[in-house]
């Protein structure tokens, strides 16, 4: 006979609209104790907001949630964590001026006698820092961090709270695979405890390495409830989008001309060595390598962001200065960036504003920003981007990962470069969105654009490159041709310590 478990989270028929936007629409997700639940869907589906309902955040509009059998009034952040409720956001919750320490333990500081107890709070910080693999000091600014180390602190912090339900969102879409298989064990360890995980990720092999259920959204409702090991890749992805995705990586076939770009002994001081490449009309070139082994330190330095120690660019055979991003910008070049909230948007601003801004001197008339203009100009990439907002007036932080990513790369698009630098084009990216990026990539190499993509995920770098550059510690081990790549031939070079 089968064991029946607690149910330890029940939300029941939770609805949430904004203005034009029915976010949640009687969403029903249940979590066992003891489980990891996996909760999917695209980007837009609903997760986020079901998210920020369940940490006080939002306010539901209607249904009610029950945590251990008793109904919850979430009605803030303090209420979710009193719940046992500890969320682990996408967008990584930490006071960058403050130590590790005094990070684990805001708003709880250790006191002894009436003041705070520094010592024992570092004490109980390094226990932390020990179970999740993180061999810093606590006394440690955590602005220094790696964008991985940091999202292990808030690991770590979660642990701290002794939550019994864990909500991650996105947490290793920074991690490398070591740290990964670390916060896999941890999680490995909560579950025998009788602590549930809401797992949140776009990666499909996470899911069915470590969810014991998968909950999966579409259009802000509850579409799907499975048992992992009964289900396929297959029927979670059909589930999610509503239809069959045949193919992820839309790779097609491009006329491939004449050398467009070419780096020449780029270095940087303390890091990137040599760095020699070329990449032509209508080829899409890969970066492969693993996490710190400079493939975006390359493109800040080509894009003009990071400082040049030495090395030459030429852009259509002729030698160019780029000391500056307006620099790259006049040449061409067009960049999307690995953190797309930290260095491409202004979250606060419209999504019109944020689709102009590279090209406002498209949108002059009489040496003014001409309105109608610049709506033409946006109006056309939201319809050709199939970006959903209500209005191109809605902030950019409103909108999902994935329509926030395709605001980027249409405000680069409005350039109309030569050359497009995407890196990490598809973190954090649903299936459906993904196919559409790797669609439009098609598309730009058909036009003659060429194309330098970064990316973590090796079947993205195999699936979409014509070569593929493999760096290791700041130089360049080898290239490979599409018919050369394989799994195995990017990794060997990737680890390879042979100069």
């Amino acid at each position: 006979m089968a064991e029946t478990k607690t149910i330890l989270l029940d939300v029941r028929g939770v609805s949430k609209a904004f203005p034009g936007v029915q976010a949640l629409d009687k969403v029903d997700f249940r979590v066992e104790k003891g489980t990891v639940v996996a909760l999917m869907g695209e980007n837009g589906a609903g997760k986020s907001t079901l998210v920020k309902i369940l940490s006080g955040i939002y306010e539901k509009d209607a249904g009610e949630i029950l945590v251990d059998g008793r109904v919850a009034n979430i009605g803030n952040a303090l209420e979710s964590q009193r719940m046992g409720i500890s969320i682990i956001h996408q967008e990584l919750n930490l006071l960058l001026n403050m130590n590790i320490a005094e990070n684990l333990f805001i708003g709880r500081e250790q006191k002894k006698y009436g003041f705070v107890d520094k010592k024992r709070m570092h004490r109980e910080a390094a226990v932390l820092l020990e179970k999740v693999g993180l061999d810093v000091d606590t006394h440690t600014i955590v602005r220094i961090l790696s964008t991985a180390q940091k999202q292990m602190i808030e690991v770590a912090k979660a642990l701290s709270l002794n939550a019994n339900l864990i909500i991650m969102d996105e947490p290793t879409s920074s991690l490398t695979e070591t740290e990964t298989a670390t916060l896999f064990r941890i999680i490995g360890e909560l579950r025998l405890r009788g602590v549930s995980i809401v797992f949140i990720t776009h990666r499909m092999k996470e899911i069915f390495e470590i969810s014991d259920s998968i909950t999966i959204m579409r259009d802000g409702k509850t579409v799907a409830n499975l048992v992992t090991r009964d289900t396929d890749e297959r029927e979670v992805i059909g589930h999610m989008i509503g239809r069959e995705l045949k193919d992820i990586f839309a790779k097609g076939e491009a006329s491939i001309g004449e050398c467009v770009l070419e780096v020449r002994n780029l270095a940087t001081k303390g890091f990137l060595k040599d760095i020699n490449f070329k990449v032509h009309q209508g080829e899409i070139l890969g970066f492969a390598g693993l996490v710190g082994a400079g493939r975006s330190e390359v493109m800040r330095a080509v894009f003009g962001v990071d400082k040049r120690e030495s090395g030459e660019i030429f852009i259509d055979g002729q030698r160019v200065r780029i000391e500056s991003t307006v620099d790259a910008i006049h040449c061409g070049i067009g960049f999307v960036p690995e953190d797309r909230k930290e260095q491409a948007l202004i979250l606060k601003m419209s999504v019109k504003k944020n689709l102009s801004l590279a090209a406002l001197d498209k949108c002059v008339a009489h040496n003014l920003i001409s309105d109608s203009k610049e709506d033409g100009m946006v109006d056309g990439f939201v319809k050709t981007l199939q970006i959903r907002t209500p209005t191109t007036d809605q902030k950019v932080l409103n909108l999902s990962g994935g329509n926030q990513q395709k605001v980027v790369i249409g405000k680069w698009l409005a350039i109309h470069p030569k050359i497009l630098i995407l890196d990490e084009p598809t973190r954090g990216i649903d299936v459906g969105t993904k196919k559409e990026i790797h669609s439009l990539m098609s598309q730009l190499a058909r036009q003659g654009v060429a194309i330098i993509m970064v990316s973590s995920e090796l079947p993205e770098v195999l699936g979409m490159s014509d070569r593929i550059v493999v760096l290791h510690e700041g130089r360049v081990k080898g290239e490979l041709s599409r018919g050369e790549a394989s799994q195995e031939a990017v990794m060997k070079m990737a680890i390879s310590d042979r100069r």
